[in-house]
Formats: structure tokens, sequence, C-alpha cells
């Protein structure tokens, strides 16, 4: 079995057991956004993962989707994030937490980076009583190919003059 498909077992098996302790339905649903979300290298919101939901013959309500979502963070399966454009996003939670997203401020592109050591010495000096659990940056600039379009105009702008 190869190991995406075991963490994925094992996420199934994660949310299987949260649901039951609280004594929730095993939808298939929910078992399917969870699903979308892991099997995605994206970050999905939830209009994209309703619009999945449909596509797939899945006749849910974004209600159903919003509080599926709610429940895969609670269940500390799925994380919320902002990337900058006023949308809530969620990606998956592997256990390399620790990463950093550069997300281009003109084409909206987010690449994820792992974390690197300038950000182990933050944590050093932490707040007592505090326990930090995972943490991630994001860092905007601009992408390689909008740079280079940028480069290209601004050229294109001297040779004019």
């Amino acid at each position: 079995m190869s190991e995406d498909k075991y963490r994925d077992l094992s996420v199934r098996q994660k949310l299987s057991q949260f649901l039951e302790s609280r004594k929730m339905r095993k939808t298939s649903e929910r078992f399917t956004i969870l699903d979308k979300i892991y099997s995605s290298a994206a970050h999905l919101d939830v209009v994209a993962l309703h619009n999945a939901m449909l596509a797939d013959g899945y006749r849910v309500s974004r209600a159903t989707v919003y509080n599926t979502l709610d429940l895969l963070i609670e269940a500390g399966l799925v994380r919320r994030i902002n990337l900058g454009d006023g949308v809530a996003k969620y990606e998956r939670i592997t256990t390399t937490t620790n990463h950093h997203h550069l997300i281009c401020t003109r084409c909206g592109k987010v690449k994820e980076m792992k974390a690197v050591e300038v950000v182990g010495e933050l944590l050093t000096r932490k707040p007592r009583s505090f326990e930090p659990i995972y943490y991630t940056m994001y860092i905007y600039g601009l992408c390689s190919r909008c740079s280079r379009a940028e480069k290209s105009a601004k050229s294109t702008m001297r040779e004019k003059k």
C-alpha cells in the first residue's frame, strides 16, 4: 500500500473515531469532503468544495460544507487559513505542519515551503504559559512568472521613452 493511501486511510480512521466519540453520524458527505481536501495540493474554499461535491453527484448545501469543515477543524484534520484574499481557505494537516506560504500578490499563486530554521529561533522566545502547536508564515511577493512579466513591462516602458 502506498504511503498516500496509508495516510488517507489513517485520516479516515481518525474522522471515524472522532465521530464515534461524539455519537455523530458517519455520512458519506463528511468523508468525501475530507477526501477532497486530502487529495488536493491546493488550498480550497467553501465554494470550490461545494462545487466539487455537486460535480460528484452529492446534493449538499453550502451549510453542510461549512458545518463539515468546522467538524474537521475540531477533529484536528483540517486547518482554516487566510491567504490575503479575504476568503477562508482550508488545508489538510499533515505530519509536517510547520510550513510557509509564498503568495504572489499579482496572480494569487500560492506555493508552500518547508519551515526554515529562522522561525525556530523565534519560537525560543515564546511567552511563558504558552505551548505552540504549529506555526505558519505568509510571505507576500511576486512569483517568478509575474516578476518576469513586470521586468519585461518596465523594460518596454524604458524603450518607449
